[in-house]
C-alpha cells in the first residue's frame, strides 16, 4: 500500500513515522515534509493547500489513502475533492471542517446540542465588542474575565486571555482593527474565562463509531508556569491523571457522542479526527474548542504510545467501517513531547539556522526527535518555523519520560533555541 501525508509539522512527521511501521504499507510521500520526513518517508514538493497538485500526484502515483494533517488543507475542501475523484481520504470534509474553521460556527453548534461549554456572545465588528466590553464593565479598574476569539484559523495563537478591560479592549483591537490574525478576525467571540486544568481528549470516528484515544495535556501558553502568549504549542504528555476513566466516560457521553450526532443533524457528517479541547471546571468538563486533526503537539506522545497498526485504523474509518477494529493496544508507559522553538516565536523569529546535535538525541533510548519547522539546506538541516522540534520519549513514570525528554533536548542546539522546562509538570503535582 502506498499513503500520502498531507502538511509538514511535527504532527505530520509522527504520522509519516507510525503510518511506515504498517506491515501493509510500503511507501509513505509527506507533501511537503520537512527534514524529519525525509529521512522516515519520502518528500514530494508540493504545498498542502495545492489541491490539483496533490490530486493529481495521488492519481499518478496509485495512491491507496492519503491523510490530511493541518487544518487549512480540510477548511479548503481537499477531503471533499479527492473523494470526487475517487481517493481514498482520511480526513473531513469541507462542511464538517468548519467545526474548527469558525469558532462561531462551533459555539453555536455546542448550544444548540446542549454540550457544555463556556456563556459566550459574538460579535461582527470591534467596535461593537468594544461596546459590549464597556457596557458590561462599567468601571474601567473591576475585574474582566474573558476570553477573546478570532473566529477563524489563526494556527492556534488567535485566543486571548484577558483578565482587566484594559486587555479585553487591546484584544478587540488587536483582533479586529490592527487584523493580526488576518480575515480569522472578520467575527470574534467573547466568552467567559473559565478555570480549571485542560486536557485533549482526541478520538477517530467515521461518523458512527468513535474510537477514543488516552487523554493528553497541551501546554499553549509561552512560557514557564502558564505565562506568556499563547501559541501553537509548546509541549504535550500523554496520558494525563487529570482525566481518570469515570470522567472520560462522562466526556464520551456529553461531548463526543453528541457532538457527531449533532453534526450528523446539520448534515455535515464527520469522519476523521475529534479534538475536544476541554476545561475541567468544578461544574464538570467544558468544551473550550474543537480541531478536525490531530492536535500538534500530542499527536507525537499519542503516536509514540500507539501500539495497533495506525494504517489500519484510519483506514477503516476513511472506509466507514471502524466498527470492525477492535480496542486499540497502547504502550503502558507514558509520554512527553517538548517543543524546541526559535528565538522570537510566537512573534517574528529567523530562518536557515544550523541545526546540530539531531543524531545524538535520536540515538537515546525511548527517545524520538519529531521535525517541525525544519528544511535541508546543502545537505544540512537548519531551522524554517517557530516551533523546530518536538523531542519526545518514554519512560516508565512521568518523571522519568520527562528527564529522558528533556536529556534528548540538552543534545541539540542552534542560535537562538529555547524551551519550556516544566512539560508534565502538571502531570507530577497532580499524580
Amino acid at each position: 500500500m502506498k499513503v500520502l501525508v498531507v502538511g509538514n509539522g511535527g504532527r505530520e512527521h509522527a504520522l509519516a513515522w507510525k503510518l511506515g511501521q504498517s506491515p501493509k504499507v510500503d511507501k509513505v510521500f509527506v507533501a511537503p515534509g520537512n527534514a524529519g520526513t525525509a529521512q522516515d518517508a519520502e518528500n514530494i514538493d508540493l504545498a498542502a493547500t495545492d489541491i490539483p497538485g496533490l490530486i493529481q500526484f495521488a492519481k499518478e502515483q496509485l495512491i491507496d489513502l492519503t491523510v490530511i494533517g493541518p487544518e487549512a488543507p480540510l477548511v479548503a475542501g481537499l477531503a471533499d475533492a479527492m473523494d470526487a475523484e475517487g481517493l481514498k481520504v482520511f480526513g473531513p470534509s469541507q462542511a464538517a471542517a468548519e467545526l474548527e474553521g469558525s469558532k462561531v460556527f462551533c459555539k453555536n453548534l455546542l448550544h444548540t446540542a446542549n454540550i457544555p461549554t463556556a456563556s459566550y456572545q459574538t460579535f461582527r465588528n470591534g467596535e461593537d465588542a468594544e461596546r459590549y466590553i464597556k457596557d458590561r464593565y462599567a468601571e474601567p479598574n473591576e475585574p474582566v474575565h474573558v476570553v477573546v476569539k478570532a473566529d477563524g484559523l489563526a494556527a492556534g495563537k488567535g485566543v486571548i486571555v484577558c483578565d482587566t478591560r484594559e486587555e479585553a479592549l487591546e484584544a478587540i483591537d488587536r483582533i479586529a482593527s490592527r487584523r493580526e490574525f488576518g480575515e480569522a478576525g472578520n467575527e470574534l467571540i467573547i466568552e467567559e474565562k473559565l478555570i480549571g486544568p485542560e486536557a485533549s481528549v482526541l478520538a477517530i470516528t467515521d461518523g458512527e463509531t468513535i474510537l477514543t484515544l488516552p487523554a493528553a495535556q497541551d501546554h499553549k501558553p509561552a512560557h514557564d508556569g502558564d505565562t506568556g502568549p499563547n501559541t501553537g504549542g509548546m509541549g504535550a504528555y500523554c496520558p494525563t491523571p487529570v482525566v481518570d476513566e469515570d470522567l472520560m466516560t462522562k466526556i464520551e457521553a456529553d461531548v463526543l457522542v453528541p457532538v457527531v450526532h449533532a453534526m450528523k443533524r446539520a448534515r455535515r457528517p464527520f469522519k476523521g479526527i475529534l479534538y475536544a479541547g476541554l476545561m475541567l471546571t468544578p461544574a464538570g468538563p467544558k468544551v473550550l474548542e474543537f480541531n478536525v486533526r490531530f492536535g500538534d503537539p500530542e499527536c507525537q506522545p499519542l503516536l509514540m504510545r500507539l501500539k495497533s497498526d495506525l494504517f489500519e485504523v484510519l483506514e477503516a474509518a476513511a472506509d466507514g467501517r471502524l466498527g470492525e477494529i477492535g480496542p486499540l493496544e497502547w504502550d503502558e508507559r507514558p509520554c512527553t513531547c517538548v517543543v524546541m522553538a526559535s528565538d522570537g516565536y510566537p512573534g517574528d523569529y529567523d530562518k536557515g539556522r544550523e541545526i546540530s546535535g539531531l543524531a545524538n538525541a535520536d540515538a537515546l533510548e525511548d527517545v524520538k526527535v519529531f521535525h517541525a519547522g525544519t528544511e535541508l539546506s546543502e545537505g544540512q538541516v537548519v531551522t524554517n518555523g517557530g516551533r523546530v522540534l518536538g523531542v519526545t520519549a518514554i519512560g516508565n513514570t512521568i518523571s522519568q519520560a520527562k528527564l529522558n525528554a528533556y536529556s534528548g533536548v540538552k543534545e541539540i542546539r542552534w542560535r537562538g533555541a529555547w524551551c519550556r522546562k516544566d512539560i508534565s509538570d502538571k502531570a507530577l503535582a497532580s499524580s
